[in-house]
Formats: C-alpha cells, sequence, structure tokens
C-alpha cells in the first residue's frame, strides 16, 4: 500500500499553459504515486534546449496544462503500490524518458526509446520544475555520490544524450563536437578519458566557448563554418542547426559518421551526394534506454565528470529561461526548495 509522507494538498509549481503565455508559480494539487509509481521531493531540475522547443511550441502536442522540466534530481517520500526500488529516502535522478509499454517490439528487444507509446517527462508527463512530482519507478536512476544536487541535473539529459551519441561514433579517435554547450562539455570530458582526440565547433566568433574548449582539453576549437585542421572520424550535433550537417559531413572522413543528437533540428539544405558518398553516414539520437541511464550515472564519477551550473530559484523561472536561451555560462537549474 502507498505510504505518503507529505501533509498539504497543494505545492508550488510552474505551470505551462501554452506557447506565449507566461510561466507561472502556482499552488497545484499535490500528486499521489499510483501502482508502479512514486512520489519524488524535487531538489533540482536543470532547464533543457527541449524545454525551450516546448515553450516556443516547436514540439507541438505537449499535455496542457503542463509542468515541465526532465533533468530531475529528488528524494523519494513516497511508494505506490507495487514498487519495492527505489526506497524511501533514496536519491534518484528522472530523465527525459518517463514511461514505455514494455511490450512492443522496441521494448522487447532492448530499443526502448523508440517506443511508440512512450511517454516523456516534462512533456507527456508533469515534470520537475515544482516541489513534488510523481514518475515511473522504472524510469528512476541512482544519482552518484559526490554530485551536488544541482551539479548532478545536467547528467539527466545533456549527459545521458551525449553517452548515447558518442557511443554511436562507435571507435572514432577524431572527434567533432558542434555547439559546444552544456552536452559537449560533459561528453568531451568522457571521450577525452577514453583518450580519444576532440575538436570543438561553436558560434563564428565564440571565443569565450572556444576557450573553454581548449582549457577542457579539445587541441582545436574553432567557428563552425570553419574546416577542422584534419579530417574527423565522427561528428556529434548538439546544436539544432540544420545547416551544419552538409559542413560537418564535409568534415568526416570516408568511413566517418555524423550523429544528429537534438530532439528538434531546422531543416537540413539539399547537399551534393558527393558529400555522403564514400560510406558517410548519418543518424540521428531518439532518447535514451534505461541501459544508457546505468551505464553513465555509474561512469560519470569514474572519469571524474564535473558540470557547471547557475541555480535559480523556482519564482525566478522565467530569468532560468532566459539563461538558458541566451547560452549563458553553466546549465540553468530550478531549485524548488
Amino acid at each position: 500500500m502507498p505510504s505518503f509522507v507529505h501533509t498539504r494538498d497543494t505545492m508550488r509549481a510552474v505551470v505551462f499553459e501554452g506557447p506565449g503565455a507566461a510561466l507561472d508559480v502556482r499552488e497545484a494539487p499535490t500528486p499521489e504515486p499510483g501502482p508502479g509509481q512514486v512520489l519524488v521531493r524535487v531538489r533540482a531540475c536543470g532547464v533543457c534546449r527541449t524545454d525551450l522547443h516546448i515553450l516556443d511550441g516547436e514540439l507541438p502536442q505537449p499535455k496542457l496544462p503542463l509542468i515541465l522540466g526532465h533533468q530531475i534530481v529528488g528524494q523519494v517520500e513516497a511508494l505506490g503500490e507495487g514498487v519495492a526500488e527505489p526506497g524511501p529516502g533514496d536519491r534518484v535522478g528522472v530523465p527525459w524518458l518517463g514511461w514505455t509499454c514494455g511490450s512492443c517490439r522496441y521494448c522487447a528487444s532492448g530499443r526502448e526509446n523508440l517506443c511508440p507509446r512512450a511517454r516523456f517527462t516534462g512533456y507527456d508527463l508533469d515534470g520537475g520544475f515544482a516541489e513534488l512530482t510523481v514518475v515511473d519507478a522504472r524510469y528512476c536512476f541512482p544519482v552518484p555520490d559526490g554530485y551536488p544536487d544541482d551539479q548532478a541535473a545536467p547528467l539527466l539529459c545533456a549527459g545521458l544524450i551525449g553517452w548515447r551519441s558518442l557511443r554511436m561514433t562507435e571507435d572514432a579517435e577524431r572527434l567533432g563536437l558542434y555547439g559546444f554547450g552544456n552536452a559537449a562539455r560533459i561528453v568531451a570530458q568522457v571521450a577525452l578519458a577514453q583518450g580519444r582526440r576532440c575538436f570543438a565547433f561553436t558560434r563564428p566568433g565564440d571565443e569565450a566557448s572556444q576557450r573553454a574548449a581548449r582549457e577542457l582539453g579539445c587541441e582545436w576549437a574553432g567557428g563552425s563554418t570553419e574546416a577542422p585542421p584534419e579530417e574527423l572520424d565522427a561528428a556529434i550535433l548538439f546544436a539544432a542547426v540544420g545547416e551544419l550537417v552538409p559542413l560537418a559531413l564535409r568534415a568526416v572522413a570516408p568511413g566517418g559518421s555524423v550523429v544528429c543528437a537534438e530532439i528538434h533540428m531546422s531543416d537540413i539544405p539539399t547537399f551534393p551526394y558527393e558529400l555522403l558518398w564514400r560510406e558517410r553516414v548519418i543518424r540521428s539520437v531518439a532518447n535514451l534506454t534505461r541501459q544508457d541511464g546505468v551505464e553513465f550515472l555509474a561512469l560519470a564519477p569514474t572519469v571524474g565528470v564535473r558540470t557547471d551550473v547557475s541555480p535559480f530559484p523556482l519564482d525566478r523561472v522565467e530569468e532560468a529561461i532566459r539563461h538558458a536561451r541566451s547560452g549563458g555560462s553553466g546549465t540553468a537549474v530550478v531549485v524548488p526548495g
């Protein structure tokens, strides 16, 4: 039977009513966990570019009204029926992929990220811009010790999607990272620890990001329209700019791959077949699997992955959104407490 520890019927939450509407902090009903769910007290929730796509109507069918946020770190407060773990008091991380059917051919073959009935945190399901949230117990990951709540939050999307993207480059040694934001900064730390060589591509003239890339260990950093000093074995696009795909194809060697890591991207312009020929590959990344989560959150502390964050209280969520839009230093993290 469920065991509840909260005493209030309402909680503070940021409620999104649709594109163009203000993000209001208001009293909302306190959720209660159903079968297979847990109630989580949110300690931190990172702001992701996907949140911006939802706010701008570029991902057009969110549940409304909606509580955004899918890079959640919190503490389990109550269990729904049938939940054995995580247990009360456990610190957990909650990612974008929030529910899958478990029975389709994708789920049955370890590709639950492609489940046609999948539901997503902060899109189909209420997310973490709130004091409390209810989540599927299957999609809660243990958060490694050594990371404060706010610094752990970016691992739950920027880190996980970056890890899945990196795995898709297989054994590529010379790795290009287009768009040197939060995800690229995390994945660069992993790639460098694996002995790969990293080349960073930023907005033209973004000297601050290029300097940060070099300080992190990238051996070259330049504008996204520049050619790298040598051919790449693979490139990952963390920028939602379709025009970068032909440029990345031009930069990779024969047999190389271009991995598009964004959930939404502007149209890819036409390009000559010559850029794709000689067994170059373009592929996308869709969501994540639980295995990705388990692997990456176990790996992150062993290679010393660190995140840069800028925390904002719940009632300053609009400021956090502006920070995320500006590409300012550090992941904007909403801290409900």
